[in-house]
């Protein structure tokens, strides 16, 4: 199952985020390299929001990563959340729909 953790990220993160970005980025490649983080980033224009796609069994992985984020932790971050994304399409769907014309 995926599931994105999603960052409501503060007006001023992108002054502030070079402090953590570090210890940020660190904590990303170490859970991408445990194979639960796929997908990593922040929207631009205008940089106020941030997804992370994780893979696993629950929404632990991700819920770890929000508690231990310098992000999360020195307020960078408003407000976080983690949903249960159902991938339906794509090579790496979660739950593969194919309609019947589909090959």
């Amino acid at each position: 199952m995926h599931y994105l953790l999603i960052y409501d990220l503060t007006e001023d993160y992108l002054e502030r985020r070079a402090a953590w970005r570090d210890e940020h980025l660190k904590l990303a490649w170490a859970a991408a390299a445990r194979g639960e983080l796929l997908l990593g980033g922040a929207l631009v224009e205008p940089t106020d929001t941030a997804m992370l796609l994780f893979e696993g069994d629950s929404s632990a992985a991700a819920e770890a990563f929000a508690n231990a984020d310098p992000y999360v932790r020195e307020g960078l971050v408003a407000r976080w959340r983690v949903r249960a994304w159902m991938t339906v399409a794509g090579e790496h769907a979660s739950h593969p729909v194919r309609g019947a014309a589909t090959p």
